[in-house]
């Protein structure tokens, strides 16, 4: 796959900043009144936007919005058409963002491993003295931990 050039990365932002504005403004459903676009990738010929989107809190189903945005796509891109200075307007194609419930899971994970509630049992040291991070260190420095580092 080839990479993404730098103007198909500036209309992507350009799309996304206007698609919000159109369902801001212009969009009269009121389903899409609590979506937030997140994202917009743009391929290198500028024919396709995969426009990612989130929903807001007044509790409309992925459906309803999925509907939603599919009905008001051929609007939104014509309203696309007249704002762009583009021989073509890019076919806009909805999906739900998932990254944002991801790294909420992600981030909850990692608090809890370093809160010590991974669930796992962790690995203890005869002195009490690498009970802190900084000592840990201190003791890895020391060569006390040798054969335990593993190079990636």
């Amino acid at each position: 796959m080839k990479p993404v050039t730098k103007r198909a990365t500036r209309v992507a932002d350009q799309i996304r900043m206007e698609v919000a504005d159109i369902l801001m403004r212009k969009v009269r459903d009121p389903r899409l009144r609590a979506v937030t676009v997140t994202e917009v990738s743009v391929t290198n010929d500028l024919r396709l936007a995969r426009v990612y989107f989130t929903a807001g809190l007044d509790g409309a189903s992925d459906r309803d919005l999925a509907a939603g945005l599919s009905k008001a796509a051929g609007f939104i891109r014509s309203e696309l058409g007249q704002r762009l200075e583009l021989r073509y307007t890019p076919e806009l194609v909805f999906f739900k963002d998932i990254s944002g419930p991801r790294g909420d899971r992600v981030l909850a994970l990692l608090d809890d491993v370093r809160l010590g509630r991974d669930g796992l049992s962790t690995p203890t040291n005869e002195s009490s003295e690498s009970s802190t991070p900084e000592a840990a260190a201190a003791a890895w420095e020391d060569g006390e931990n040798k054969g335990t580092h593993h190079a990636r």
